[in-house]
């Protein structure tokens, strides 16, 4: 747990949150300011910033979890066709709590969210420079 964090607050139920699932390694539970109906975030127990410093068991969990959060929200929410699965990882990102989370995201048809690039195709010498680099 770490001391300033408000997702550890949860974990440890020092501040309130509506969860509506957990395991032993992680809990998910209702988004406070959601894009859409039915947004929720699953985080693992044990705290860590970002998935770079998640334990392995910690990721398991939390992806297993949001697997059935997933599954859950397109069978239960009425209209959910689909959903978003997002990390956000550092400020640049758009992280704002610095405790590995997932955003569980449904998706209408016509909901609001929209990409936020437009894709387009890439040149594709410089996707290889750039996988040159990933290699």
């Amino acid at each position: 747990m770490s001391e300033n964090c408000i997702f550890c607050g949860i974990v440890a139920g020092d501040i309130p949150s509506t969860r509506v699932a957990e395991t032993d390694g992680a809990i998910a539970f209702m988004d406070i300011a959601p894009a859409t109906p039915g947004h929720l975030l699953v985080i693992p127990r044990a705290h860590s910033a970002d998935l770079r410093e998640a334990a392995p068991e910690d990721l398991t969990a939390a992806f297993l979890l949001a697997q059935s959060m997933v599954t859950r929200v397109t069978e239960r929410l009425e209209g959910a066709t689909g959903a978003n699965l997002l990390s956000c990882i550092g400020a640049d990102a758009w992280q704002s709590v610095f405790h590995t989370h997932l955003h569980v995201i449904p998706r209408y048809p016509d909901d609001p969210m929209v990409l936020p690039w437009q894709p387009h195709s890439g040149d594709l010498d410089e996707i290889k420079a750039v996988s040159d680099k990933l290699m």
